[in-house]
């Protein structure tokens, strides 16, 4: 039996854009809940994608990537742009309408749980014994920074009921356009081209939505909510999307998910520096099994066929 090839996932190449990826979405909740006051959310969520949408176009053009896309084409932007940029973002959203950002970041710390599940199902993928070791030590800390944030929580019990099962379609909503990348027909495709035109599509619905729900638009013109609006259209989608949807392709759903067990340190981290967050035994000890789970993970080669 030969032996298994050393893990992409221990890689420079795949390290760094993992980290990028991790602190730009883990300070993206900061940023959502204060768009959480003027503007409804379906038009915040829309807003977003409009912006993500025009800068991953414009870097498609620049790159030369044609904009066109066959019926098949089209269809998967629909469906990818329906499950990411719709159902998602408004179950994120109005999640932080219940419960706090840092448990509904914990709750999306689970997508991993998920995406193995989906690419065992759908890609064939098969999870090693390191990686399922790792994943338990992982999922571990983040039961431990879940009890954290749930003593902290001022929300009622029936309001974080709401919360978590809000934030739980999420997951399940984000896992199943993270699997939709690592197929054959996204890759057919020019990602840059298939990812704006998702996002523009998504945009288009989230729109629709809002203003069947809440009434035509509206814009709040505080200085914080448009740049919160471009860092999270700009860096949390055009950037972090291309560059998570390739870390897909490249080492699998089920690890890159690994992205989302690392953001509620992340945030936490950020937390402690902006809000003055002050850190428990529990959070401590949370973030350490979190990491060392990561690293478990990451260095946990493909098992034999």
């Amino acid at each position: 039996m030969s032996e298994a090839p050393p893990p992409q996932s221990a890689r420079l190449s795949v390290l760094i854009p993992f980290l990028v990826v991790t602190f730009v979405w883990g300070s993206t909740w900061i940023v959502i809940r204060d768009q959480l006051s003027v503007v409804p959310a379906s038009w915040s969520v829309a807003y977003r994608f409009a912006v993500a949408g025009v800068v991953i176009l414009g870097w498609a053009l620049i790159r030369r990537d044609s904009l066109r896309l066959d019926a098949r084409g089209w269809g998967f932007a629909a469906a990818l742009g329906f499950a990411q940029f719709v159902l998602n973002f408004n179950f994120v959203y109005r999640a932080e309408q219940h419960i706090t950002s840092g448990v509904v970041a914990i709750v999306y710390a689970l997508l991993l749980v998920p995406n193995a599940i989906l690419a065992r199902i759908f890609l064939g993928q098969l999870m090693g014994r390191q990686l399922l070791i790792g994943s338990a030590v992982a999922m571990a800390g983040v039961a431990l920074l879940f009890l954290h944030e749930a003593r902290l929580s001022d929300a009622g019990p029936d309001a974080a009921l709401i919360g978590i099962g809000i934030a739980l379609l999420g997951v399940l909503s984000a896992s199943i356009a993270n699997v939709m990348q690592a197929t054959k027909t996204a890759r057919a495709y020019p990602m840059a081209t298939t990812l704006g035109w998702s996002m523009l599509i998504g945009a288009a619905i989230d729109a629709a939505f809002a203003w069947v729900t809440t009434g035509p638009p509206v814009i709040e013109m505080r200085w914080s909510y448009v740049a919160g609006t471009l860092y999270l259209g700009v860096f949390g989608s055009a950037l972090a999307f291309t560059i998570y949807f390739q870390l897909i392709r490249t080492i699998g759903p089920a690890k890159a998910a690994y992205t989302s067990v690392l953001i509620p340190v992340i945030a936490m981290l950020l937390s402690t520096i902006f809000e003055g967050y002050r850190w428990s035994l529990l959070a401590v000890a949370g973030a350490a099994l979190v990491m060392i789970g990561l690293v478990l993970a990451l260095k946990a080669r493909r098992p034999n066929r």
